[in-house]
C-alpha cells in the first residue's frame, strides 16, 4: 500500500506542473483510447461532440507541438472517411446541421496533408448546406425534423465550417453566413435583457413557440454558449475589410455584455438557466461556463471585445476550476456537472419549460463540456504570454522569396499549412501577442515602419523563379538603417544549391555575417542523427534546449561585432549581432518551416518546435 501511495503522489506532482488543457486532453484520451464514443454502450459515430473535442485537440497541438494530438485526430477521422470521401454513419438526407461540425476536421486534415479524400468528404457536407431546408426568410432549419426552426446551437454546428470551406475554395459565402446570424439574433433576442432565447419558430406553429414572436420560453446557458463560440470562430475566416464584419462583432459585444451581467458574482460561473439565478433546482453548469470563458478570452485576444472581458474570463475560469474540476486516484482530472442535453419538441416532447431544462441528467466528462474546457484553458494559458509581443508586428518577406506552385505562393509563407509553410511559426508569434504581416515590395524604412521583426528566408535564384528579386545595396541600406533604429532582423538562407547567396550577402555582411561554404548535415533518408545539432548550455536564445534537427546548412563566416551562437563540426552555423538599437539572427537554413517543427516525422528528442518559440521570444523581447 505504501508503495502505491508513493507512486500516486509522484504522478500527482508530475501532472500538477502541466497546464489544464493538457491534463484534460490526456484524461479524455485515456477514457476514449481508440476512438471518441459519444453514446454510452454504442459504437462511435459521426457526431458533433466528437468534432468539438477534436477541434480542441487541434488547437492544443498547435500550442504544444505534441504530435500525439494530431495522430489521435487523424486516427478518429480516418475511421469514418474512406478513399472516395464517403463518411461512415453520416446520413445526408437527415439535413442535420449537427453533422456539419466535424467537417472542420476534414478541412484541417486537407490543409495539413493535401489528401483529396478529406476534400471530397468536406464537399459532401458543403452539398448538404446547399440543399439544407430553409424557412420563409431564408434561415436554415436546425434539422429536417424541426421545420422552420432556427436554434442557437445550429449557428456553431454549421457556420464555422461554411466560412472556412469558403476561404479554402475561394467561395464567397459571407452574405449567407451573415444573414443566418442576423435572422437568428433577430428571432431570438429578448429586448429587455439582451439575452437570446434557445430557439425560434419562424412559422410560430410549434406548441413551445410564443405565438407573437415565435421564440422558445427560456434562455438556456449552453445554447448561448454555442452562439458566442460560433461568432468568435467564424470571425477567424472573415476578411478584415469585409463590410459586414462589424455586424458580427456588434452581436458579439452586445450578447457578451448581457451574458456578463448574469455571471454569478461569487463563484464566477453561470447557471444552467441564467434567467433564474438562485431559484430552486437551478445549478451552476459546466459547459456554458466554459463556452463563455472561451468566447470572452478569445474575443479580447483577437480584438473583438474590450479588455474588461479578460477580467470576466479570468474570474469565470477560476470558478470553473473550483466548481467543476476533480481528480481521480490515478491523477486524471475530470469535468463535473455538464448537462447531457437540452432540446425542444421531439419524442418524448420537450416543452422548453424551467422544469424541463432541470430534468435532464448531469454527466461527468460530457464531451460538450470537455471540448470547451480545453479551449477555454488554452485561451487562459495563452493570455499569460500575450504581453510579450503586444503591439508588435512580425513581417515576413514575400519579395526576395516569391516562389509559386500551380499559380499560388509557395514555400515559407504564413498561409501555407503544409510542410513547406511557416503557418505553425506564425501561430507561435500570434500566441505571444504579436500580429503578422507580409512585405511584397523591396524593403524601405517607410514600409518597415511599425515592424518589430522582419524575416527574410531563402531568397530566390533563377532556379526557383524566372524573375527573382535580388538583394541590392540600396535595399541593404534601408534594412540596416531600420535595424539600427531598433528593428530585429532574422536571416534564414538555405544550402548553396537552393538559395541565392552572393547577393544576399550584400545585406548579411552589413552585420559582420557572411553565408559561405561548406554545407553541413546532408541527411540520407531518415538517418536523423545526420541532421543533429547540439545547442550549448546557457545559450542566450535557446536555453534549455539541447538538441535540434537542421539539414543541409550553409555555414557562417563572422567579423566585426557578430557573435557565434551555435558551432557545429568546427563551423559557425548560427550567429547574432547587436546593431545600434536592434539585433540580427542568422542561420544558413530555412529550418523552422512546418516539416521540422510539427514533430510528425522527426523524433521528439529534436526540439525544433520549442526552438521556434524560443527564437520568437528572443526577437520580440
Amino acid at each position: 500500500m505504501k508503495k502505491l501511495i508513493v507512486l500516486f503522489l509522484g504522478l500527482s506532482t508530475a501532472v500538477s506542473a502541466q497546464n489544464y488543457s493538457e491534463l484534460m486532453a490526456k484524461s479524455i484520451m485515456h477514457t476514449h483510447t481508440d476512438s471518441i464514443t459519444v453514446k454510452v454502450g454504442k459504437p462511435a459515430g459521426w457526431d458533433y461532440e466528437q468534432g468539438l473535442v477534436l477541434k480542441a485537440l487541434e488547437q492544443l497541438y498547435q500550442r504544444t507541438g505534441d504530435a500525439t494530438y494530431f495522430n489521435y485526430i487523424k486516427k478518429n477521422i480516418d475511421s469514418f472517411v474512406d478513399a472516395n470521401g464517403n463518411i461512415r454513419t453520416y446520413h445526408f438526407d437527415e439535413f442535420n446541421s449537427d453533422n456539419i461540425t466535424t467537417g472542420r476536421m476534414l478541412l484541417y486534415l486537407y490543409q495539413e496533408l493535401g489528401e483529396e479524400r478529406y476534400k471530397k468528404a468536406a464537399d459532401l457536407l458543403r452539398k448538404q448546406i446547399s440543399a439544407q431546408p430553409r424557412d420563409a426568410d431564408g434561415g436554415f432549419w436546425h434539422k429536417k425534423r424541426y421545420p422552420n426552426q432556427m436554434w442557437l446551437d445550429g449557428l456553431y454546428m454549421l457556420e464555422p465550417f461554411y466560412a472556412e470551406y469558403g476561404q479554402i475554395t475561394q467561395q464567397d459565402n459571407w452574405a449567407d453566413i451573415v444573414k443566418q446570424f442576423q435572422l437568428m439574433y433577430k428571432g431570438a433576442i429578448d429586448p429587455k435583457t439582451g439575452l437570446l432565447f434557445h430557439a425560434y419558430d419562424q412559422a410560430k406553429a410549434q406548441p413551445w413557440a410564443d405565438k407573437s414572436n415565435g421564440h422558445s420560453p427560456n434562455f438556456w446557458g449552453r445554447s448561448m454558449g454555442w452562439y458566442v463560440m460560433a461568432l468568435v470562430d467564424v470571425l477567424d475566416y472573415m476578411p478584415k475589410n469585409h463590410p459586414s464584419r462589424g455586424i458580427l462583432i456588434q452581436q458579439l459585444n452586445q450578447l457578451s455584455a448581457a451574458i456578463a451581467k448574469i455571471q454569478d458574482p461569487t463563484s464566477g460561473v453561470w447557471y444552467q438557466l441564467p434567467g433564474y439565478p438562485g431559484n430552486k433546482g437551478n445549478y451552476f453548469e459546466a459547459s456554458c461556463s466554459n463556452m463563455f470563458v472561451y468566447a470572452f478570452a478569445k474575443g479580447v485576444r483577437k480584438g473583438y471585445l474590450p479588455a474588461e472581458f479578460r477580467l470576466r474570463a479570468e474570474k469565470g475560469y477560476k470558478g470553473i476550476l473550483k466548481e467543476f474540476i476533480t481528480k481521480d486516484a490515478e491523477g486524471y482530472i475530470h469535468l463535473e456537472k455538464t448537462v447531457s442535453v437540452g432540446g425542444l419538441g421531439g419524442i418524448p416532447y420537450r416543452d422548453g419549460s424551467y422544469d424541463y431544462y432541470l430534468s435532464e441528467p448531469l454527466r461527468k466528462d460530457d464531451l460538450k463540456g470537455v471540448g470547451p474546457f480545453i479551449l477555454a484553458s488554452l485561451e487562459m494559458e495563452i493570455a499569460k504570454e500575450l504581453p510579450i509581443g503586444a503591439g508588435k508586428k512580425v513581417v515576413l518577406d514575400y519579395f526576395f522569396n516569391h516562389e509559386t506552385k500551380n499559380g499560388n505562393r509557395f514555400h515559407y509563407t504564413w498561409e501555407d499549412r503544409k510542410d513547406s509553410g511557416f503557418n505553425q511559426w506564425g501561430i507561435q508569434f500570434e500566441q505571444l501577442g504579436a500580429s503578422l504581416d507580409t512585405l511584397g515590395a523591396s524593403p524601405t524604412r517607410e514600409n518597415l515602419k511599425g515592424a518589430s521583426v522582419y524575416i527574410i528566408v531563402d531568397p530566390d535564384s533563377y532556379k526557383e523563379t524566372a524573375k527573382p528579386n535580388f538583394m541590392t545595396a540600396k535595399a541593404a541600406d534601408e534594412i540596416e538603417a531600420w535595424v539600427k533604429a531598433g528593428g530585429n532582423l532574422i536571416l534564414l538562407a538555405n544550402d548553396t544549391t537552393n538559395c541565392e547567396i552572393p547577393q544576399f550577402n550584400i545585406l548579411a555582411k552589413r552585420f559582420g555575417i557572411e553565408f559561405v561554404a561548406p554545407n553541413l548535415n546532408f541527411v540520407q533518408g531518415r538517418n536523423w542523427e545526420q541532421g543533429a545539432v547540439m545547442i550549448p548550455a546557457g545559450n542566450e536564445v535557446f536555453d534549455p534546449i539541447k538538441k535540434v534537427y537542421i539539414k543541409e546548412i550553409t555555414t557562417l563566416k563572422l567579423s566585426g561585432n557578430a557573435k557565434p551562437l551555435v558551432n557545429h563540426l568546427g563551423h559557425v552555423v548560427m550567429a547574432t549581432a547587436k546593431v545600434g538599437n536592434g539585433k540580427v539572427f542568422a542561420l544558413g537554413d530555412p529550418w523552422l518551416y512546418t516539416e521540422y517543427t510539427n514533430n510528425r516525422r522527426t523524433p521528439l528528442e529534436y526540439e525544433n518546435f520549442l526552438a521556434a518559440k524560443k527564437l520568437a521570444l528572443y526577437m520580440l523581447r
